[in-house]
């Protein structure tokens, strides 16, 4: 299983450091990312890394502000926010899958939930304007 820690309630503008720490799995070999759920919408892939060499992918709307790393030692994912607008304001959701590769790569990662296996409760993040 994976677990969220990091959000909260930020005013436009701010940054905020997700982390996701997986227990009972190495996360060595599992492509990883971040998907987010905002009121009323379905759940939206915003990054993901690949998962052999570490190669970050972002939703356009988070390029240049968000940034997606993993330390293999501590067994953890991390997102760093900059830049946040009020348009960001989700439930964060850590996610992770074996066949990374199977599903398509961080294609299929982002673009379709259904094709991965693990999740995390989610973590609220707010940003107000």
């Amino acid at each position: 299983q994976v677990a969220e820690s990091g959000g909260g309630l930020v005013q436009a503008g701010a940054s905020l450091n997700l982390s996701c720490t997986a227990s009972g799995f190495a996360v060595d070999g599992f492509g990883m990312g971040w998907f987010r759920q905002g009121p009323g919408k379905e759940r939206e892939g915003v990054s993901c890394i690949s998962a052999t060499y570490d190669i970050p992918h972002y939703e356009d709307s988070v390029k240049g502000r968000f940034h997606i790393s993993r330390d293999r030692a501590k067994n953890t994912l991390y997102l760093q926010m900059t830049s946040l607008k009020p348009e960001d304001t989700a439930k964060y959701y850590c996610a992770a899958e074996r066949n990374f590769v199977t599903i398509g790569g961080p294609e299929g990662f982002i673009r379709d939930y259904r094709n991965v296996g693990v999740w995390g409760q989610g973590t609220q993040v707010t940003v107000s304007s």
